[in-house]
């Protein structure tokens, strides 16, 4: 039977990309735990970034919740899951309120906000608009007359006449309460760069950013109304999502996730119990490799892995490993370093040749690679692809994928069909890797060339596609699986 809990929350949405959501999420997040309160933050759809800064503000993991990722059971007990200690939920939508993957808008902000029964703040750009502000807010409101849409921030505001004649307008004609107005500002929090906002894990002023963020959102946001707006969160038993079962044994009522341990370097993330008989497997985390779902790393715990941190940039090679998983990140910023680290270099590509299971994704892709070559520089990578990687001004690959396993490979049965997404700038120079040794064809997505994904050689498997545990459960007990393995094979 459900019962409604004292938590609270809402979903902050806005009309577009570039909105200022995020900036009104990580601002109001910061601000609430700034007085005291415990803030579980989530970020919908596939996003690194964003979940970094989320984080950062709320001091404690951001989950990454996907309609197109991940049925709608696992969605809410993965939810319920990790409001575990906390008071209040923050969410951020992803594009525009009502943009999904069609014209129906199935997978949209919109869409997660009613599985989960959470109210949604609105963020509208008033740049250079007054009373047309009122008229967007109010076709929201009949667009999906059953969304529940509790208030309205106004960003990018140029002076007190313009907020008045917009704040006016808005709760005049819509009937919704103006909980905020922020100003224009020259400087920007989040700086930008070729993929967007700057990860806060590479912002040399990270720390300073979200305090800055949360006296604007003091300043300018009404936290009482705000707060006084947020839904009441309906709760059932602790529940999880399983994630150390394959998709036909996935059930949200099965308890299956560890709570990520350690967030600083040099900490071990493990399940707990006997280290002993736990497999190590390696994952690089420094500014080159740094975008892992924490349902990843908690669905390799669940699985029986202790996981090691890694640096590519400064570490002399590996310690012992029964396997490596190498997720992305920005490989092209540190190319210089990732390069003039030749022990660490050479340890990978031994380790691959000597059977080490690897599971490399996007950046772990690239690193894998022969080289990158940038404004006419080479820089030489792991090698083990005979691979060369370039970058493109625009995107390459951006979007949700699909992909059908076709080949042999060390992690997916063939016939199996993965869900995953893909954001990259990088290009594939022509090379010695025939599309038809890929292991996946693309139902949907780029992928790596000719409509196919998946590099594989021995026990290494590398590809565009992001995958997340809650979507695909059969990832992390296959990578720790295969690591057992490999760990026998040379014990015996």
């Amino acid at each position: 039977m459900m019962e409604t809990s004292r938590k609270s929350g809402l979903l902050v949405a806005g009309l577009g990309g570039g909105s200022g959501k995020s900036v009104v999420a990580v601002g109001l997040a910061a601000a609430l735990a700034r007085r005291g309160h415990e803030v579980a933050v989530f970020k919908k759809g596939p996003d690194y970034i964003d979940a970094g800064w989320l984080a950062l503000a709320a001091g404690r993991p951001c989950y990454n919740l996907d309609p197109y990722l991940m049925p709608a059971e696992v969605i809410r007990a993965s939810f319920v899951a990790h409001l575990k200690g906390a008071e209040l939920a923050v969410l951020e939508g992803n594009r525009g309120l009502f943009d999904g993957v069609d014209v129906e808008g199935s997978c949209s902000s919109a869409e997660l906000a009613r599985l989960l029964g959470v109210p949604v703040l609105l963020v509208v750009d008033c740049t250079k608009t007054t009373r047309t502000v009122a008229a967007q807010v109010l076709g929201c409101r009949h667009f999906e007359p059953d969304l529940d849409l509790r208030g309205v921030v106004l960003n990018r505001i140029g002076g007190s006449r313009h907020e008045n004649i917009v704040r006016q307008a808005v709760e005049r004609y819509t009937g919704l309460p103006v909980l905020g107005a922020i100003p224009r500002s020259r400087r920007d929090v989040f700086p930008q760069r070729h993929l967007g906002v700057t990860p806060a894990a590479e912002h040399a002023e990270a720390a300073e950013a979200v305090v800055a963020l949360a006296e604007r959102a003091e300043k300018y946001l009404d936290l009482a109304a705000i707060k006084a707006v947020m839904g009441a969160i309906t709760t059932g038993p602790p529940a999880v999502p399983s994630i150390s079962a394959g998709r036909e044994e996935q059930s949200p009522a099965v308890a299956g996730i560890t709570p990520l341990a350690g967030e600083d370097r040099g900490v071990s993330v493990s399940a707990g119990g006997d280290r002993a008989g736990r497999v190590r497997i390696g994952y690089l985390l420094d500014a080159a490799f740094q975008f892992y779902y924490p349902d990843n790393l908690e669905a390799l715990a669940a699985a029986g892995a202790e996981l090691v941190p890694l640096n590519a940039l400064r570490d002399e090679g590996l310690p012992p490993l029964d396997g490596l998983y190498i997720g992305g990140g920005f490989p092209e910023t540190s190319a210089p370093l990732l390069a003039a680290n030749t022990p660490f270099r050479d340890a990978v590509r031994a380790a691959a040749a000597a059977g080490l299971p690897i599971y490399a994704e996007c950046g772990g892709l690239i690193y894998l690679g022969e080289a990158i070559v940038l404004d006419g520089r080479e820089y030489p990578l792991a090698g083990v692809f005979p691979v060369r990687f370039g970058l493109a001004r625009k995107p390459q690959a951006h979007g949700y994928t699909e992909l059908v396993v076709e080949r042999e490979n060390p992690f997916y049965p063939r016939g199996s069909v993965i869900k995953g997404h893909e954001f990259r700038y990088s290009t594939v120079e022509p090379g010695p890797v025939e599309p038809a040794t890929l292991v996946f064809a693309m139902a949907r997505g780029t992928g790596f060339s000719h409509g196919r994904d998946g590099l594989t050689t021995g026990n290494v498997l590398a590809l565009y596609t992001h995958v997340h545990a809650l979507g695909t459960p059969e990832w992390a007990p296959a990578l720790v699986g295969r690591a057992l393995v490999h760990r026998a094979a040379r014990q015996g």
